[in-house]
Parts: structure tokens; C-alpha cells; sequence
């Protein structure tokens, strides 16, 4: 069984302080999936997160194109790209495929990306390990819980 890494409650007047302490928390992970409801926050955390790296491309959810991209400057000057994947849209794995959504996986366990996936449940077979299972769920009136395991 998974151990839980880390769980996060925040609101919208605190989820700055839960992006930058969620990156501190995660360095070395490249996969990210993040689940929950339909509202539960996943774009707009993923939007505070790429905010807290520096990101300067329109963050967006990509519900509708699939994947968008994002870069931004790691503290060694470096250019770091994001891959923002949105698979709510998808029927099944095989789709993924074929929309190459393994390739931006793979580039991130390479080393070479980021992946941030929303609704991984959609196509759970292309993820394999290591990576991070997110769920954020909506705890009260905009106050949200997010619990962090490692898939490994």
C-alpha cells in the first residue's frame, strides 16, 4: 500500500502559499496526475503552480485541445518546458495514444519536461511509475484538500 506524501488545505486566498510548498515538496517527480471532481480546482491550481515557476505563456485548461504548452526558467537559467494535458475528452488509452499523449509522458520521465495531467483516470494505462497521484476534493465552501501519494 501507498503512503500519502503530503495533503494540502487551502483556499483561494492561500493556494499561492500551497503552489510553492507543493513544488518544494515534489522536487524530482516530472509526472504529476491530478483528479477530482468536475470544479474541484485542478486547473486552477495548475494555473497557481505554473504562476509560482515563472511561466509567462497564457495558462489555460487545455479541456478542448488536449495539451497545451508552457515554459519557463529553472533557478539554473535553464528552459523547462510543461506539457498541460487535459484527458477529460478522451474515451479510452487507445485515443491517448494516437494523440500522442505518451510522448510528453515520456519526454518527462526523461527528464527533459513536465507533465501535468488532469483527469488521468480517462486513460490510466499510459502512466506508468514513477509519478504522482494528486486528488483534490472540495472540503467546504472554497476550501480544498489535496492529497499527494507517489505511484512508484
Amino acid at each position: 500500500m501507498q503512503t500519502d506524501m503530503l495533503r494540502l488545505s487551502y483556499t483561494l486566498d492561500s493556494i499561492e502559499a500551497a503552489a510553492a510548498r507543493f513544488w518544494q515538496e515534489t522536487l524530482g517527480y516530472r509526472v504529476f496526475a491530478f483528479s477530482g471532481e468536475m470544479g474541484a480546482g485542478k486547473t486552477t491550481f495548475i494555473h497557481k503552480l505554473c504562476d509560482h515557476l515563472g511561466v509567462t505563456d497564457a495558462v489555460s485548461s487545455p479541456t478542448f485541445a488536449l495539451i497545451n504548452e508552457y515554459h519557463f526558467t529553472d533557478g539554473n537559467g535553464v528552459d523547462q518546458l510543461i506539457w498541460h494535458m487535459d484527458w477529460y475528452r478522451l474515451r479510452d488509452s487507445e485515443e491517448a495514444f494516437n494523440a500522442g499523449m505518451e510522448d510528453g509522458i515520456e519526454q518527462a520521465r526523461a527528464g527533459n519536461a513536465f507533465c501535468f495531467i488532469e483527469w488521468p483516470e480517462k486513460a490510466a494505462e499510459i502512466l506508468q511509475p514513477p509519478y504522482l497521484r494528486i486528488n483534490i476534493e472540495t472540503t467546504g465552501d472554497g476550501e480544498r484538500e489535496m492529497i499527494i501519494t507517489p505511484v512508484l
